[in-house]
């Protein structure tokens, strides 16, 4: 069986729509797909739609992915099988476009210090009504020329230590933890190796998780050493925690693509066990 639990669709950062998003889901033969939008449930409905109307064989399981702050690091914390319109989870998704916004807003004004005007207003155009991210701040920065990719714009501008940086005001660990829960569902720690953090520092994040009764962690994910793979598969059993697998689609590369290259090590205990008889 093939399984990804966390892409994205246009309702966030992802370059395809819900309905292009499980299409090629079913394309690439993934049995269970999870969409999992920054700070977002809005693409669920047209994704269930396309689903049922075309008859496609995949299964979609509602999630969500929030952001969080911890020690000044922005953490991300995957639900997975949530009741997308449960009241605490709306009030959640609320209260993170209210930080996202004015984060926007800060940004726009710093980039305007690097004599970047219009940031602003183009990545607002390119969310068209979407969750405004960085990503569409980057990618108005190499549309209009000021840096070649996505990457050197977070480098140049946008990430942290960069010219134009904003610091993030996220939720806790725990409070994303509590909301997914809330809503019936998973809480799992997305991308682990993707922090940069000392093996001391990732276990001090992992035993905080456990803390607040997170679920799982993301053990296999695209571009990742059989090293990396083996060591998070090993704390997720050190840690209690389930394995969950994730290629974190937001569009097609050569090095992303949906549930590809996404399998756990033999020992690890699946986290979709919990909500499927798969």
């Amino acid at each position: 069986m093939r399984v990804d639990l966390h892409s994205h669709s246009t309702a966030s950062d992802g370059r395809l729509s819900p309905t292009e998003l499980v299409r090629r889901a079913a394309e690439q033969q993934v049995d269970l797909l999870a969409l999992t939008d920054h700070d977002t449930v809005a693409g669920l409905a047209e994704a269930h739609r396309t689903i049922a109307e075309e008859n496609l064989a995949v299964r979609l399981i509602d999630g969500i992915e929030l952001s969080t702050s911890w020690d000044s690091i922005e953490i991300h914390v995957v639900g997975l099988h949530i009741d997308a319109s449960h009241p605490a989870l709306a009030a959640t998704i609320l209260q993170q476009a209210t930080a996202r916004e004015e984060r926007a807003r800060e940004l726009d004004r710093r980039l305007e210090k690097q004599r970047i005007t219009g940031a602003y207003a183009g990545a607002l155009a390119l969310a068209n009504g979407a969750t405004l991210t960085r990503a569409h701040f980057a990618r108005f920065l190499v549309e209009h020329g000021h840096c070649s990719s996505q990457q050197k714009a977070f480098d140049q501008y946008l990430g942290r230590g960069a010219r134009a940086y904003v610091p993030h005001h996220w939720m806790t660990v725990a409070e994303a933890v509590a909301v997914i829960h809330a809503a019936g569902g998973q809480a799992v720690l997305a991308h682990p190796g993707r922090y940069k953090l000392s093996t001391k520092w990732l276990k001090r994040l992992l035993s905080l998780f456990v803390e607040a009764g997170g679920d799982a962690i993301e053990v296999s994910l695209p571009q990742q050493s059989p090293h990396e793979r083996a060591n998070l598969g090993q704390w997720s059993r050190e840690f209690g925690l389930k394995a969950s697998v994730g290629s974190d689609f937001h569009y097609p590369t050569p090095w992303q693509e949906l549930g590809k290259n996404l399998w756990l090590p033999k020992d690890a205990d699946p986290v979709w066990h919990l909500f499927t008889d798969c």
